[in-house]
């Protein structure tokens, strides 16, 4: 049988360093394969270089036919979140320069309106046709975005961590409906966590990077008390009463009322499409509704305080944010960012510095320091924004989906440093669709159906 690709003792190099070295793989048609490893050791690189994207510098590599690559972060032509300013996404302007769900599923490609019906409706998004991509969860953008790859008929698919971000009951209908894709014959490669292998697919297993890490580096505040401490008298940081999002007759947040006070940790669920990211997007001031509701944050309405001024007191890690940010010349100006809540790298003093480095060495990231932003895998880039929202040691720190691409011992990691490190007077919100995620010092929860409290 002649495989569909293969790799012959090959070494696969992303800009001018080894990712992954002497790989014997061969993948035959009619197989289904999943790609897992720790973070960081090249998994979505194998993947970009199956799809043409980086060169085997060593061995032998056979390229497979045709295929399409969803990479975990868009940056086609079509969309690219980073053409947008962050802010955007949660304003209600028509901007034409941002595709529709229809325009994007089908631009470039010869589509019939039924095979673009039929896997719209597969992939749960044939509501969502008309609405701009900007405009998407990030459990919707991903869905679509798989519905494009389907789309291109393309005799291997691959699909980097298509599972992140989709609730338990998406992840469970994604699952059944790679199984039939395999089953009708459809080529699957993916990248994904362990736990989230479908039944049925072989499983290449790449190694751990070599990395140092600093034992004695630690992000410990040696002045904070357990973070289970209770204050007296605390603060109310967030308050929000009567608060109701619409937009073109659709209520998205209705009759929101929620009281936060100092030091709580709270965790925010529901499934994708439930309000999450807009009830946070109104606490962090980005929410244009948000002068229009009672959303009063450290006691002060949207408007009595600049954005800027706001930003810098909240420690923040989303999948948006992700999306939208912007390259950057070192990991460490990335994480630095976050002392003064911009988007851009500016002045930081040696203290801000020192505070960044103390948390690459707690978390293994001393080798990645000085390397580009955008060379960074996934997971560590999510390590990078998890630095940038608690190197300033900031009042509300606000975790949505903080853990995607991370792989176990990432997650452990982070986590337990949540529980060890926060001080008591720092304020938790977390949202994540695996309850395995939240930390231990979690003591409340506020559960979000079609945008009501439940």
């Amino acid at each position: 049988m002649t495989p569909l690709f293969s790799f012959h003792h090959a070494t696969i190099t992303r800009d001018g360093v080894p990712v992954v070295r002497d790989l014997t793989w061969a993948v035959n048609p009619g197989e289904a394969w999943a790609v897992v490893g720790p973070s960081g050791c090249g998994k979505s690189t194998l993947l970009e270089t199956v799809a043409g994207k980086h060169r085997v510098t060593a061995g032998e590599f056979t390229p497979p036919g045709s295929v399409r690559l969803v990479p975990f972060r868009e940056t086609s032509r079509l969309f690219s979140p980073e053409r947008f300013y962050y802010q955007q996404r949660f304003e209600f302007a028509d901007d034409a320069e941002c595709p529709t769900v229809r325009e994007y599923l089908t631009g470039g490609q010869a589509v019939t309106d039924a095979e673009l019906n039929a896997v719209a409706e597969r992939l749960r998004i044939g509501g969502l046709l008309q609405l701009r991509m900007l405009k998407l969860s990030n459990g919707q953008t991903r869905r679509t975005r798989i519905a494009r790859g389907l789309l291109a008929h393309p005799q291997l698919l691959l699909l980097d961590d298509p599972f992140s971000g989709l609730d338990g009951q998406g992840r469970v209908e994604f699952t059944e409906l790679l199984s039939e894709l395999v089953r009708e014959g459809q080529g699957v490669l993916l990248v994904c966590r362990v736990e989230d292998v479908p039944s049925g697919f072989k499983v290449l297993k790449l190694p751990s990077p070599a990395r140092s890490r600093d034992p004695e580096g630690s992000a410990f505040h040696p002045d904070a008390l357990p973070s289970g401490s209770r204050l007296q008298n605390p603060a109310t940081i967030i308050d929000l009463h009567s608060v109701s999002v619409r937009h073109g007759g659709v209520t998205i947040l209705d009759d929101i009322t929620w009281t936060v006070r100092e030091g709580e940790r709270w965790a925010v669920l529901g499934p994708n499409g439930s309000g999450k990211t807009t009830l946070l997007s109104l606490i962090c001031g980005d929410h244009p509704q948000a002068f229009a509701n009672h959303v009063r944050v450290f006691g002060k309405q949207r408007g009595e305080e600049t954005l800027w001024e706001l930003k810098r007191r909240i420690g923040l890690v989303s999948p948006e944010l992700h999306a939208c940010f912007p390259r950057m010349r070192t990991a460490l100006n990335a994480a630095a960012t976050g002392f003064d809540g911009h988007l851009t790298p500016g002045p930081h003093s040696p203290e801000q510095e020192a505070a960044v480095r103390r948390l690459f060495a707690e978390f293994g990231l001393n080798d990645i320091a000085a390397r580009p932003w955008w060379t960074l895998s996934v997971g560590t880039q999510r390590a990078v924004l998890f630095v940038r929202a608690v190197a300033s040691t900031p009042p509300l720190v606000i975790l949505d989906e903080p853990f995607q691409g991370m792989d176990a011992e990432q997650v452990a990691r982070l986590r337990g440093w949540l529980d060890t490190n926060l001080r008591p007077s720092q304020t938790l919100l977390m949202v994540t669709h695996r309850a395995d995620e939240l930390p231990a010092c979690v003591a409340h929860r506020l559960t979000l159906a079609d945008g009501r409290v439940c």
